[in-house]
């Protein structure tokens, strides 16, 4: 019955993108609701941002849907959470609103969960020695996590597929996790997000008439739901028998890898330059493989989520070998950071042999 549920929350998530997005598209042109060109943004369309008004339906009734007659108490304060991440991302996406203003929202919403739905970190398994923290550790580390997957995933969404390609691939792993773990409820969760994501990468990546962007709408309602898998998943860890991982930490942190460098990476460039964390650039990953990869969003977002993949294969590799936890949280730190270094620096390469420096140096 479990696994009807799971497996139905992806299903009538999947379903309920393919009914929502076609009427959506029409309002947005209706209104004429389309995504602003900047001189950072890579698309050439014209396409509504609406794409987070389908996913929030779509994710909101099937987790509501195959979580009835279950027990999941935080439950309402995830709801609350993902109303409070809907409402300032479609305010961005048709008004645009400023990012200290964002991030405050995005504040309340974390402290909501963290305080009310007691969704937050209260262990480090062995990082740095450290095993059981205090309370006001444990909201401070929980409060910084959750700021920052949401920032990351808003961060990386540039192009197409690439924001949802990796929660699909995070959000698949953790659902499988939570299934094995008995742990019915977060497994719902996280395939109702599974599907939701999966239907809008189709309209996203491949829509002609219906295409659609995620918007800042969908992208703090992947972040937010992705923070509570990434704790959770930490914290069930801890109880967890035959199926719990030695290095939940680095597990979790290889799922987020991508996003996070990426974003630690920009903003790391954008202070070394005396500008605020906040101005936007074109420094990102996916950036610099498109000055290596023109015009092919699909080749870059699929090479994208094959690396974020693979550092998830190598998370669960390192786990089998038992070795010391700090060991495997900062080898993958590293081999992610190191990763990440290699678009820009093939595309400054290529440029430097053409005679001229890269656009997105500017």
């Amino acid at each position: 019955m479990e696994l009807l549920l799971i497996f139905g929350s992806f299903v009538l998530a999947f379903i309920l993108i393919l009914v929502t997005v076609p009427p959506i598209v029409a309002i947005a042109r209706a209104k004429k609701l389309y995504e602003p060109f900047e001189d950072r943004k890579v698309h050439t369309e014209i396409v509504p941002p609406l794409g987070g008004v389908a996913i929030f339906i779509a994710f909101i009734l099937s987790t509501i849907i195959a979580t009835d007659g279950l027990s999941f108490d935080s439950l309402k304060y995830i709801i609350a959470a993902v109303i409070i991440m809907f409402f300032i991302g479609l305010k961005d996406d048709i008004l645009v609103i400023s990012a200290h203003k964002k991030f405050l929202v995005q504040m309340f919403a974390a402290v909501l969960l963290i305080a009310l739905g007691n969704i937050r970190f209260t262990n480090l398994h062995g990082i740095f020695g450290i095993h059981e923290i205090g309370y006001l550790t444990s909201v401070s580390l929980s409060l910084l996590a959750m700021i920052g997957i949401i920032n990351a995933f808003n961060l990386i969404d540039g192009i197409d597929g690439l924001a949802s390609g990796l929660a699909i691939t995070g959000a698949f792993v953790f659902g499988i996790w939570f299934y094995l773990s008995e742990n019915y409820q977060l497994s719902i969760m996280a395939f109702a997000l599974v599907g939701s994501l999966s239907g809008f990468f189709l309209y996203n990546v491949f829509g002609k008439r219906n295409k659609l962007f995620m918007g800042d709408t969908g992208s703090l309602i992947v972040g937010i739901v992705m923070s509570t898998l990434v704790i959770k998943f930490n914290e069930l860890n801890l109880v967890a028998d035959s199926v719990a991982f030695s290095s939940a930490p680095a597990l979790s942190f290889a799922v987020v890898s991508v996003p996070i460098i990426d974003t630690l990476r920009v903003l790391a460039i954008r202070l070394s330059r005396k500008k605020s964390p906040f101005s936007p650039d074109k420094n990102h990953v996916h950036h610099y493989l498109l000055e290596l990869i023109p015009n092919s969003h699909l080749k870059v977002t699929l090479i994208i989520v094959a690396v974020n993949a693979l550092m998830i294969a190598g998370a669960v590799l390192l786990d089998s070998f038992a070795w010391n936890v700090n060991i495997q949280f900062f080898l993958l730190v590293s081999v992610g950071i190191l990763i990440s270094f290699i678009p820009s620096a093939l595309s400054k390469s290529k440029y430097k042999r053409k005679g001229y420096s890269s656009a997105t140096t500017m």
